[in-house]
């Protein structure tokens, strides 16, 4: 599905100005992923400071894309966000499995987020 597909799906709304929102919740998105590399790899401290800067970000921009896609969560990328959620919490309460189970959420985003549109817009139920 093209970009102009989506925009023109019944239900989509949007607002002046919400990319670019979505685009600086991304960099602090990235910021906060900066700084819980730092915590979780090299010990640098910090680490809940920098997940609740991810997690604050993560949300503001989850609730823009449900707001204007109200298909959001039957969609893959919409249950890959979810699963992403469930796996931080696991990584701040799982010490042990910390640094495995992060290489496997860096991955997982990454394979999510760069995944063609055919595979993160269709609908799994």
């Amino acid at each position: 599905m093209s970009k102009r597909d989506r925009d023109d799906e019944p239900g989509r709304r949007d607002f002046p100005g919400r990319s670019l929102l979505i685009n600086l919740l991304r960099v602090f998105h990235v910021a906060g992923l900066a700084g819980l590399s730092a915590a979780i790899l090299a010990g640098g401290g910090a680490l809940t400071q920098w997940a609740a800067l991810m997690l604050a970000s993560g949300v503001g921009i989850i609730a823009l894309d449900a707001w204007a896609n109200p298909l959001y969560f039957r969609q893959a990328k919409g249950v890959g966000t979810l699963v992403k959620l469930a796996l931080v919490g696991i990584l701040m309460s799982w010490e042990p499995g910390r640094q495995p189970l992060f290489w496997f959420l860096l991955a997982f985003s990454v394979a999510l987020s760069h995944a063609p549109g055919r595979i993160r817009h269709r609908q799994l139920f």
